[in-house]
C-alpha cells in the first residue's frame, strides 16, 4: 500500500474517478459515520498501489468479486468493486461485461459510445429499451463476501446529451425522466441509478465496516 493510503479504512477497487466520486457522495449520506473524512478513509485502488485485476468473469457479480476478493488480498482491507455495463434489448444483453471495451481494449467512453450509436442508427425509438446493470461486491481480508445487484431501466436516445456523469450516461433516457443520465445531477442520479441501488443495497455493511475501523 503506498503512503498515501495507509490511514485508508476501505479500498474502492476501480480506477474510475467518477466511480470514486459517486461511491464518497452516496456514503456522505450516512449519519452514522458523523465527520469522517471519506477522502481519506476511501481510496482507489490506484492510490492504494493495487495492480489491475483482469475481469475474466462471464458475469457481473463473477467480476466485481474477482476484483474486490484480489484488492483485500493485497491491502489486507475491506475491499468493495463493482461490475456494470449497459444491456441492450435489441444486442441480446450486449455489450453488458464487455460495455468498457466494446469499442475495443484501449478503447474511450467516447469512442465505445460512438460504435453503438452506429450499431444502433436504423433501430427505431420503440426498439431502444436498455438498461444499466451493476453488481457490487463487499470483500473482508478474511475471505467473507457479500453482493447486491441494481438495474436501471431506460431508453437509449439517437445522440449524447449531457455533459455529466461517464460512460453511456449521455444516450441513456431513465424510464420516466425527460433527461439523459449525463443530465442528471448526482444526487438524482444515484438516488435511481444501477451502481446506486446496488452500493445503496450494501451500505449498512460498508458503514458497519467504517464503524468497526474508526473503534479500532
Amino acid at each position: 500500500m503506498t503512503s498515501a493510503a495507509r490511514d485508508a479504512q476501505i479500498v474502492l477497487a476501480t480506477r474510475n474517478a467518477g466511480k470514486v466520486r459517486e461511491f464518497r457522495a452516496l456514503l456522505a449520506g450516512a449519519p452514522a459515520l458523523g465527520d469522517l473524512d471519506l477522502d481519506v478513509a476511501v481510496v482507489d485502488a490506484a492510490t492504494a498501489g493495487c495492480a489491475e485485476v483482469p475481469e475474466t468473469g462471464v458475469t457481473f457479480e463473477e467480476n466485481a468479486l474477482l476484483k474486490a476478493h484480489a484488492v483485500a488480498a493485497e491491502t489486507g482491507l475491506p475491499a468493495v468493486a463493482d461490475d456494470s455495463g449497459l444491456a441492450v434489448e435489441v444486442l441480446g444483453g450486449a455489450p453488458g461485461i464487455f460495455s468498457a471495451r466494446w469499442a475495443g481494449a484501449d478503447a474511450t467512453d467516447a469512442r465505445n459510445l460512438e460504435l453503438l450509436l452506429e450499431q444502433l442508427a436504423d433501430i427505431a425509438p420503440a426498439h431502444r429499451g436498455a438498461a444499466f446493470v451493476c453488481a457490487a461486491a463487499l470483500v473482508l481480508p478474511d475471505g467473507r463476501e457479500v453482493t447486491r445487484l441494481g438495474r436501471l431501466e431506460g431508453t437509449l436516445l439517437t445522440a449524447p446529451r449531457g455533459d455529466g456523469g461517464f460512460g453511456y450516461d449521455p444516450i441513456l433516457r431513465p424510464v420516466g425522466e425527460t433527461r439523459s443520465c449525463a443530465e442528471l445531477t448526482m444526487e438524482e442520479k444515484n438516488a435511481i441509478s444501477h451502481r446506486g441501488q446496488a452500493f445503496a443495497a450494501l451500505r449498512d455493511e460498508i458503514v458497519e465496516v467504517l464503524q468497526g475501523a474508526r473503534e479500532r
